[in-house]
């Protein structure tokens, strides 16, 4: 029985007397919003959380509890959490060391810049989004031991509960019930072998998953570390799968992955640190260009969700967006020009043109001049010491390419489709990109995560970050904005009515329930606004400045849920 809603006092109670072999698979509980005096974590599934918060009871930091809350979601939530996809981990440390781990995935050796085009050079969109072709190089193994070296707990410590919940099962929520059974086709369609996500009745809440080829592949990553994930049985299962679905992944391709580590991109905005993703995310360069155009606006005056505020934050949307497509890249292949495009006089420049109260057009605003050159994961932790990790992660599509591993029982990523395909022709979510983004072997493709922390005095105040595919970004602007400069509470700045815009095409998105005032404004100044379904699923962790307290929320738009002591 799946149990909703608790006091915030019996939260604390409950975290509390909660040690890990107490973890409760058939019994668990969602909380949208705990107040904790030591450590939180929060993410799209209760039993992660739960095992994240009890590795940090355990005596494990914050990069401890992210790593088994990702393993754990790899288990009880498929759609996103992952061993066959990669992601981004931002984190700040209370030695003041500042993390970026780079765990995107590649593109195989033999991937080439046209494979997904026919004869006639027309891009065929389907074969980067189904099944084995689709698929990048995972990174997610190779990026949790790559977090090892700031962890203090032994992995195999860490990986236990994902175990448990793998070959023990769990039960599942009625929204992962709709997911399973709306995507059985797809599984019976993109797939060799029998996957655990398929049964001849309709999945029900409260039905109980069992992946026991998944707890056997986590057991190989126990006991051989990495090389139990891209050697051995399990690299053997992977490249099988390939041949049988006619995929290009290699037992080389899969050898040779490697996370790196880079520096994480900081930025001043009103005297507070934003610690965010570098490139291959261009969700850190578009979320300083947007606060930097942005900043010198008398937006908490204005209000928030009033009309003047919301035009200014979509017309800076439109501007950054317009330069990711152009500049944009993996920095291990292309040139891209970050300190110019977030040079505060070129920012400045950019909004010359921006006229209040009347809508801008993406015919006309293009990407910058130069004088000389949806589904993912996010979950937030901060411990009882103040360090802090943002992870956002992927299989890119809602379950991958819905290609499950033979033997191995994992999903595959579908992340091949967020490379311009073919410059100027839109991935599954509308963007598009330029020979910056082109296919190449041994390259990450460009993301839109944008794990985030703030700082105050060099100390966490926020984690966050949310999934959405390209409205990761303006997700994050916008619970940033929401919290630093119109003053919501956390569950507010993630809960409160989002909305989006991408350059192209040129639309507002607002999610169903915007208000319809500020809807007939904007129609007013000329924008075409479009109703959509929710953008995004939050999740935040607040630091309350000059306390040891905590304020976690998870998004009301699915089952994520915070835990903590």
């Amino acid at each position: 029985m799946i149990l909703l809603g608790m006091a915030v006092g019996s939260v604390m109670a409950a975290h509390a007397q909660s040690p890990v072999n107490q973890l409760r698979p058939y019994d668990y509980q969602i909380e949208k919003n705990i107040t904790v005096p030591h450590g939180a974590v929060v993410s799209a599934h209760p039993l992660a959380s739960q095992v994240g918060a009890m590795i940090l009871q355990q005596g494990g930091n914050a990069v401890d509890a992210a790593i088994a809350t990702q393993l754990a979601l790899a288990v009880v939530y498929p759609g996103a959490g992952n061993l066959g996809g990669g992601g981004f981990m931002v984190a700040h440390l209370t030695s003041g060391k500042q993390i970026a781990l780079d765990y995107r995935e590649t593109a195989p050796a033999k991937a080439s810049r046209d494979m997904y085009l026919d004869s006639a050079g027309n891009a065929i969109t389907q074969l980067s989004l189904d099944g084995h072709l689709a698929a990048g190089v995972p990174g997610t193994i190779a990026g949790l031991f790559a977090a090892m070296k700031y962890a203090r707990l032994p992995f195999s410590k860490l990986i236990d509960p994902a175990i448990r919940l793998a070959g023990q099962g769990f039960v599942i929520s009625a929204s992962e019930a709709v997911n399973l059974n709306a995507s059985k086709a797809d599984f019976q369609r993109l797939n060799t072998a029998p996957t655990a996500f398929v049964k001849d009745q309709p999945w029900k809440a409260g039905d109980t998953l069992i992946q026991k080829d998944l707890a056997h592949t986590l057991m190989l990553i126990r006991k051989n570390g990495a090389a139990g994930f891209y050697e051995g049985e399990t690299a053997a299962n992977i490249v099988a799968e390939m041949q049988r679905g006619h995929g290009i992944m290699t037992l080389a391709d899969l050898k040779n992955y490697k996370a790196r580590e880079r520096q994480a991109l900081s930025f001043n905005y009103k005297g507070y640190t934003i610690l965010t993703m570098p490139l291959p995310s261009s969700g850190g360069i578009c979320l300083q260009q947007m606060m930097g155009m942005i900043e010198n606006y008398p937006v908490a005056k204005w209000g928030f969700h009033s009309p003047q505020a919301v035009q200014l934050m979509i017309e800076v949307e439109r501007r950054a967006y317009a330069d990711r497509a152009q500049y944009l890249g993996d920095p291990d292949f292309v040139k891209v020009p970050v300190a110019r495009l977030t040079n505060k006089k070129y920012l400045a420049s950019r909004m010359q043109d921006f006229i209040p109260m009347k809508a801008g057009n993406s015919t006309t605003t293009q990407a910058g001049v130069f004088p000389e050159s949806e589904e993912t994961t996010h979950l937030s932790i901060i411990d009882a010491e103040g360090n802090a990790v943002a992870v956002t992660t992927t299989l890119n599509g809602h379950y991958g390419s819905r290609t499950v591993v033979g033997k191995a029982g994992f999903l595959l990523n579908n992340e091949m489709d967020d490379f311009s395909v073919k410059p100027g022709v839109p991935n599954m979510y509308g963007l598009v990109g330029t020979e910056a983004n082109a296919i190449a072997p041994g390259k990450r493709m460009l993301s839109s995560m944008t794990p985030t922390i703030v700082l105050q005095q060099k100390q966490a105040l926020y984690a966050l970050g949310t999934p959405g595919g390209s409205t990761i970004i303006t997700s994050v602007f916008q619970t940033l904005m929401n919290t630093l400069e119109f003053g919501l509470s956390p569950a507010d700045a993630v809960n409160m009515p989002k909305f989006h815009h991408q350059w192209l095409p040129d639309e507002v998105k607002v999610e169903n329930d915007f208000p319809d005032s500020t809807i007939t404004a904007l129609q007013n100044m000329g924008y075409k606004v479009v109703k959509r379904s929710p953008i995004g699923r939050s999740e935040i962790i607040k630091r309350k400045p000059g306390t040891r307290m905590l304020d976690a929320a998870g998004d009301k738009r699915g089952d994520d849920s915070a835990a903590g002591y």
